[in-house]
């Protein structure tokens, strides 16, 4: 289902998009890639998680990543790296918004949500919430 919504997200906003599940468990010597519906789906290598798989790909490609998490070793990790994280709960309401659906607990995002997504006054961000803010901006 979450790469069925992944798609239409794409068809509507032609980001690359990487999903990056667990294979530590029953994954191969390397990771597995695979396409579907446009979205490139990763199976971590046996013996790594998907946050291991994660770290390394932010740290090894120097792109303008934008990573959906709300880990905060993940999150600390991306900063790190000079790349920007979006909280899973903010993109989750990026995507209802991009595919016309409801939200998904039914009610409008709060102040910090707001916050979080860039919606608060200007003046009073951080360097790192302008960065979370063109992020977001860009998903939109």
């Amino acid at each position: 289902m979450l790469i069925e919504r992944l798609a239409g997200y794409r068809r509507k906003k032609p980001h690359e998009i990487t999903l990056v599940f667990d294979g530590w468990k029953s994954g191969g010597v390397s990771d597995s890639i695979d396409t579907v519906s446009g979205i490139r789906v990763i199976y971590s290598r046996l013996g790594d998680t998907a946050d291991t798989a994660i770290k390394r790909m932010v740290s090894a490609a120097r792109k303008d990543w934008i990573v959906i998490t709300s880990d905060r070793d993940i999150i600390s990790h991306v900063w790190a790296s000079d790349a920007v994280p979006v909280r899973s709960e903010v993109f989750e309401r990026i995507l209802g918004d991009v595919l016309q659906e409801d939200f998904p607990d039914g009610e409008p995002p709060s102040d910090e949500d707001d916050r979080l997504s860039g919606k608060g006054t200007p003046g009073t961000l951080s360097k790192k919430e302008k960065a979370v803010r063109r992020a977001v901006n860009k998903l939109l």
